[in-house]
């Protein structure tokens, strides 16, 4: 068995241990109403299948991607991008909620998120002191390995849920449980996703749970997450149309990632940093979008 085959292997069986329900952990106020429970099916997790049900948001001409300056207001049914840096976006609603993924403090964004969501598996994926003018701080792993982070809130016009994953244990080598999350944002009839340190590929309960996602935002290093043969799986099999590349070291790790796409996905190399996504103009082709970090 070659060397490769041994990884692809520990990857995966680092994603077989399924999710178990435990309580929340979260710094969360009472005032962001929770959710209803998480439904296990794809089919009606996500607003990808908005088509089932009426719209809540009335359709606007979608401005031109990639031009929208940072401050400038968005329609019902758009969502801004930013890519910060490392595993860091900024995420704004309509409404003006604003997420900041992976929060930490190294690399952060020019204005106090509403939000913010952070893991586990290095400092650079999250932050012991939060700005406390942050409303709702949610980690990404719970009290304990028995105990994973469940998060379902309501902030405006955004949802904010997860889906714990393994990782390792840069001590022992071993399997640490639901030491990640897989955050996902509802906004705007979209679902975006966020992957976080994705250590293993993802098993057939958690991708019900995640549901039909419109974006998502990948870990590319190859590496110090998962490997690029089980990104590339991950990517498969979540379906997203469109694709954001984070976590990427260097032009190296980046275009190793795209290198390995080969011709299956469209790639587009964006000027900006920020780029602003609606139900309409989500590629017909599934695309990777690099946005340079600020």
């Amino acid at each position: 068995m070659t060397g490769k085959r041994r990884g692809r292997l520990r990857a995966a069986t680092l994603g077989m241990a399924l999710v178990t329900a435990a309580a929340p952990w979260s710094t969360a106020p009472a005032a962001a109403q929770n959710a209803p429970g998480h439904k296990p099916e794809m089919t009606e997790n996500c607003p990808g299948l908005i088509a089932s049900g009426p719209s809540r948001f009335k359709l606007a001409t979608p401005a031109s991607p990639h031009s929208v300056p940072l401050k400038a207001a968005l329609n019902a049914d758009q969502v801004r991008i930013t890519y910060i840096g490392h595993s860091t976006f900024l995420i704004e609603s309509p409404r003006l909620v604003r997420i900041a993924t992976d929060y930490n403090d190294y690399v952060r964004p020019p204005v106090l998120p509403t939000i913010v969501t952070m893991n586990r598996a290095h400092s650079t994926h999250y932050t012991d002191n939060p700005d406390p003018g942050i409303k709702h701080v949610l980690r990404g792993w719970g009290p304990s390995p028995e105990q994973p982070a469940r998060h379902d809130i309501q902030v405006a016009d955004v949802r904010v849920r997860n889906v714990p994953t393994n990782i390792r244990s840069w001590i022992s080598g071993g399997t640490e449980r639901h030491g990640n999350s897989i955050f996902i944002f509802e906004i705007a009839n979209l679902c975006i996703a966020h992957l976080g340190h994705l250590h293993h590929t993802l098993t057939q309960q958690q991708l019900n749970e995640i549901g039909k996602i419109d974006v998502v935002m990948v870990p590319v290093d190859g590496g110090a997450t998962l490997d690029l043969e089980g990104m590339i799986e991950v990517l498969e099999a979540l379906k997203a149309p469109l694709m954001i590349p984070m976590h990427f070291f260097s032009t190296y790790t980046l275009q190793r990632f795209l290198a390995a796409l080969g011709q299956k996905y469209d790639v587009e190399m964006a000027e900006l940093p920020s780029t602003v996504v609606t139900k309409t103009t989500l590629p017909a082709k599934p695309k990777v979008l690099v946005l340079p970090g600020r």
